[in-house]
């Protein structure tokens, strides 16, 4: 599957619900699914700045992708994780850094989460485009 189809295939579970309520159960219900992180994660060093939540990621390459693992203390935000990282993980450094979250937008993320939430999604986005530019530039070093 594709990045592109990743983001297609969470669009159209969101497609059927008709509220939001129904949407905010889905997130909070994608984020139970998530696998516990390590304890080791759970320091300063993974937390992802400009989330008002606390929110910690590590990547690590993994067969030439990039293998995100995520938390986070709040529900909705752990469920919004959980879709980055279905989107995100198992990619490439170049498809991650070049790939546009355009699935906030055709669910309708850009208007009904808060602005606070927002900002968090976006720092999230940019601390996985920048783990995949480091990780591509030690890619890149190492060949």
């Amino acid at each position: 599957m594709t990045i592109e189809q990743a983001q297609e295939q969470i669009v159209s579970q969101f497609q059927d619900l008709q509220n939001w309520e129904d949407r905010y159960k889905k997130i909070i219900a994608l984020g139970k699914e998530l696998p516990s992180l390590p304890e080791e994660y759970y320091t300063d060093k993974y937390k992802v700045n400009g989330c008002q939540s606390q929110v910690w990621l590590h990547a690590k390459m993994q067969s030439g992708k990039i293998v995100f693992i995520g938390d986070s203390d709040a529900m909705i935000v752990k469920g919004l994780l959980a879709i980055l990282l279905k989107i995100f993980s198992e990619r490439s450094p170049e498809e991650v850094m070049q790939t546009t979250p355009d699935f906030i937008t055709k669910i309708g993320l850009n208007v009904h989460l808060s602005q606070s939430r927002s900002n968090g999604v976006a720092a999230m986005i940019k601390q996985m485009k920048l783990y995949a530019l480091a990780l591509h530039t030690m890619q890149s070093k190492e060949n």
